[in-house]
């Protein structure tokens, strides 16, 4: 996959549909009630990468107060989905420890890597910060592949979508856009904006809920790439 094609087009055809009010909001973001949980392999980019994100978050925040802003401690890249969120998920479902040897095996055969965040791409439902990957990802991610088909474990990997790109979600739309040009405009300031470029020396595999929120997920343990 060419990522600077493919962001390119996901930016192009979702900023046109929020230029036009044809975005989409989300009704359970603040639904407290919400069961969806699953179990996740996450990259966390480091603070100074962070801290940009936030520089824009801030001037986002500006202009559309009311839309919901990933704090530091939620920014995420999905390594790989292994089971995907579903009602009713619960630990207590699976056992972890067996999850935790195949995945253990499974990286022990990787080295460390870089991830260049630089600029922004769109949803219809949520803006994005674009990643830029090195071959290693994508070994990685075909390795669990293999790994887990030849297993018994429960999991959902590409039930959804095979995941390709190393994208991180930063603003969610959770209500009416007041200011939508104004928040256009601003998006089209960082379209190629440097984020930063981290390297990648551990993983986590968490329990989480759809979005990641900090108050609900459970690292359940976490991996360091040699």
């Amino acid at each position: 996959m060419n990522l600077t094609e493919h962001y390119y087009k996901l930016y192009t055809d979702s900023i046109a549909k929020i230029s036009s009010g044809q975005y989409e909001t989300d009704p359970l973001i603040d639904d407290e009630t919400d069961q969806r949980f699953g179990i996740t392999l996450v990259i966390r980019p480091d603070a100074a990468t962070n801290n940009n994100i936030q520089q824009f978050l801030t001037e986002a925040k500006a202009i559309e107060p009311d839309q919901y802003y990933y704090q530091n401690a939620d920014i995420h890249i999905t390594l790989m989905s292994i089971i995907s969120c579903y009602n009713g998920f619960d630990l207590k479902d699976i056992k972890v420890e067996d999850y935790i040897q195949l995945i253990q095996q499974i990286l022990a055969r990787h080295k460390s890597f870089k991830i260049q965040f630089k600029g922004l791409t769109a949803s219809p439902s949520c803006i994005l910060i674009q990643g830029f990957l090195t071959d290693t990802l994508n070994e990685i991610r075909d390795d669990l592949r293999a790994g887990f088909k030849n297993s018994t474990l429960q999991q959902s990997i590409d039930k959804r979508y095979a995941i390709q790109t190393a994208h991180s979600t930063v603003i969610r739309f959770r209500s009416e856009l007041e200011n939508k040009d104004k928040l256009v405009k601003l998006i089209e300031k960082y379209r190629d904006f440097d984020f930063g470029t981290f390297e990648v020396k551990q993983v986590e595999l968490v329990y989480n809920d759809w979005y990641q929120r900090e108050r609900f997920v459970k690292k359940l343990y976490q991996f360091f790439l040699p």
